[in-house]
């Protein structure tokens, strides 16, 4: 989960009201968000760094708050104020309106067909008239830096730019060059320097570095230049100091440049949504026409809305509530998603804004009438079913256990979709072993434990089986590592307060298990009964796993514990 940093005085001045910490907190929540932290610049530095670092840093309380990973809306404070104000019915959604420029007046990018072999797909769009602040800047800036660990996957996938567009002349062009033949002072340098330069320059750059493998095995590089040649960007490492963007610039553009073209479209309609707000117009962005380098042209940002359909029942049947049509349609608007009844009240017509890139299905919709209507809310209901243990494969019990599948009490899955899921699993054994060969080619020694649920015949319960909580414990190693393994079970009985008596404690005693070393396995007695077994795995067994090393296994029955 992605989280946000906003300052907690601007916070609760675009809110118009304060809060208590335990009040915001409670906000978040029914908002489906998490107040993580509440700190500040000088406690988070002293933590990192010590206190004498801390010396001189600011004091101001800053609220944490951990965000969905695709609410790409709700990255910056802008986003945050205007859901929550929308969410508590203090302000109406905004509309959000694309300005076309007449005939020859707006703005050109044109994509060349070299572009294709490194970065195909660009978008642009201009904030016109805009006003920033301090804070306003530096929530344009974070906002940005946000998107690009997020849906951007570190610009991999999208690289955004942003210029001061009084200092440039459209139309803009899109290309790839040599490196060799691309040279122009990078943001914030002093001089100007060729792209194989700028490679060398940033590779200790602690930012920076993690973006340079994304081009510099390519036989070109990505590059925008405007119409006198001045370069604005080497998408995806770094921007031109000559278009930098400053607390005095009125016009802003945008130019997004990626892998993934869709990807690309929904981070430049959240950057203007979200700042448009500031324009002189509010909430209006100019639009940028792209030519593509087959003649064809496109005119973003799109900022699209679509309307959905659902029907009250279905959102009542999935939420297990009894809510009227207008109320459902009341709580989807609450959460920016304008909504109205339609015909006799048999449909919830939904408009989806395009700040609302998470909603794909129904069920996404669903699930926001449910943050509407509070989870505390819903009435809690006993499940039908009981189970709650995964399948597993009868081989893994059977074949590579060396166990026989009819003394297992095992119960059967009635149609099971694939042969690997024909039984719920008696044992958590073949989980983790499973789970280690995937990681195999990690450091030595590998320790993995797991608590959850198996499934045995039990004829005198209604359903014909019941649950059994297990613990399960694997050491994989160069040696077998019995001794870890055995103070593993030392050290649980010790926290469980089971001493090591034979009367009112536990005992290990030799015995042999077909997936066990001869010799080299014990049953455990707690309480005066079997609870499970220890030892070093059979290499026939570890074989069938595709694992190579030697490997200690210890499995409980945890419920004479609880």
């Amino acid at each position: 989960m992605p989280t946000v940093s906003v300052r907690r005085e601007l916070l609760f001045q675009a809110l118009g009201r304060s809060y208590t910490d335990e009040e915001f907190d409670e906000l978040c929540f029914e908002f489906g968000l998490e107040l993580d932290d509440v700190t500040s610049e000088k406690d988070i530095i002293s933590k990192e760094k010590g206190e004498g670092k801390a010396e001189g840093a600011s004091d101001t309380v800053l609220y944490k708050i951990d965000v969905p990973a695709n609410r790409y809306d709700l990255l910056c404070l802008e986003g945050l104020v205007r859901g929550l104000q929308v969410f508590k019915e203090r302000i109406n959604l905004p509309r959000y309106e694309k300005i076309i420029p007449a005939k020859g007046e707006g703005q050109k990018l044109i994509i060349t067909e070299e572009t294709a072999k490194v970065r195909p797909h660009a978008v642009a769009a201009v904030l016109r008239n805009i006003t920033f602040t301090k804070e306003r800047y530096d929530s344009f800036i974070d906002l940005q830096e946000k998107l690009h660990q997020n849906i951007c996957r570190r610009r991999a996938l999208v690289a955004i730019g942003t210029h001061d567009l009084d200092t440039i002349a459209g139309p803009f062009t899109f290309t790839a060059k040599a490196p060799s033949e691309i040279k122009f002072k990078p943001l914030n340098q002093s001089q100007e320097y060729t792209a194989p330069q700028m490679m060398d320059l940033y590779r200790t750059d602690s930012h920076l570095r993690h973006y340079l493998h994304l081009i510099e095995n390519k036989p070109v590089y990505p590059v925008i230049y405007d119409s006198n040649g001045v370069v604005l960007s080497m998408p995806p490492i770094i921007n031109g100091d000559h278009s930098k963007i400053n607390l005095n610039t009125r016009n802003v553009f945008v130019e997004c440049t990626g892998t993934d073209m869709t990807k690309a479209k929904i981070v430049l309609d959240t950057i203007v949504t979200m700042f448009s707000e500031y324009c002189e117009k509010p909430f209006t962005v100019e639009a940028v026409e792209v030519i593509l380098p087959n003649g064809k042209t496109h005119i973003y940002p799109e900022l699209a809305y679509r309307k959905e359909k659902v029907k009250p029942e279905h959102i009542n049947k999935k939420l297990g509530i009894s809510e009227t049509p207008s109320s459902l349609a009341k709580l989807l608007t609450r959460m920016c998603l304008k909504s109205h009844v339609i015909g006799n009240g048999n449909n919830i017509e939904i408009e989806i804004p395009p700040t609302r890139a998470d909603i794909i299905h129904a069920c996404d919709i669903v699930e926001d009438a449910a943050i509407a209507y509070g989870y505390n809310n819903i009435q809690m209901t006993i499940p039908k079913t009981y189970t709650i243990a995964n399948q597993c494969s009868q081989e893994d019990i059977a074949d590579k256990l060396g166990t026989d599948i009819s003394t297992t009490k095992a119960v059967h899955i009635a149609n099971p979709k694939t042969a690997e899921f024909q039984v719920a699993r008696t044992t958590l054994l073949p989980g983790l072993l499973k789970t280690i060969a995937a990681n195999r080619k990690m450091p030595l020694p590998l320790k993995l434990f797991e608590i959850s649920d198996i499934v045995v015949k039990d004829p005198s319960k209604d359903v014909g089986a019941r649950n059994y909580r297990h613990l399960c414990a694997v050491y994989y190693n160069k040696s077998p590592g019995f001794e870890i393994i055995h103070g593993l079970l030392d050290r649980v009985m010790q926290l469980l307060e089971v001493p090591p008596s034979e009367e009112n404690g536990y005992v290990i005693k030799a015995t042999e298990g077909s997936a066990f070393f001869p010799g080299r396995c014990a049953e455990i007695f707690a309480k005066g009964q079997s609870v499970g077994k220890l030892g070093v795995l059979h290499p026939d067994v570890i074989t069938k796993f595709e694992l190579t090393m030697p490997c200690s296994a210890l499995e409980i029955n945890i419920e004479p514990f609880l």
